[in-house]
């Protein structure tokens, strides 16, 4: 049955457009020793209580202290295992990892806050592209961050 829902979602995704940006907004970041990185994930992660939070073609995004730990996933897809998440929230927000870098110097540091959203985005994506992808953005450049560690669930 997995296998089935993999296949599913895989035919359905190949069937969705991809988006083009004219003239992205981009700079080259410093060397990763001396980068400051923050993450932002698609797993509707919220603080204790916030799940409910999340709805259906939800845009918004929330800010998750760099030090919490009391974190709930909001990601409601079937098609998700939660009980890894349950076990170690590093293998959706490897928080912890990234600590782990910077303390070895392989990062320069890490962002004083994380971001999350939900991965069941409009089809369009215009709202992310065009409020809360920048509200964002303006966000994690206030803290400094130059690198983004993407973790998509």
């Amino acid at each position: 049955l997995v296998h089935n829902n993999d296949q599913a979602m895989k035919s359905y995704v190949d069937t969705l457009p991809v988006p083009q940006f004219e003239n992205p907004a981009l700079k080259r970041p410093p060397p990763l020793n001396e980068a400051r990185v923050a993450i932002v994930t698609s797993a509707a992660l919220s603080r204790q209580g916030g799940a409910g939070n999340w709805t259906a073609d939800d845009t918004h995004f929330e800010t998750i202290p760099a030090e919490a730990r009391d974190l709930e996933l909001g990601h409601h897809s079937p098609n998700f295992d939660r009980a890894a998440f349950h076990a170690d929230i590093n293998c959706v927000y490897p928080i912890d990892r990234l600590n782990e870098l910077a303390a070895n110097g392989e990062v320069g540091s890490v962002a004083s806050f994380h971001y999350a959203f939900a991965g069941n985005q409009p089809d369009s994506v215009s709202t992310l592209r065009l409020d809360s992808g920048p509200a964002c953005a303006k966000l994690m450049l206030a803290d400094g961050v130059d690198v983004v560690l993407l973790t998509p669930v």
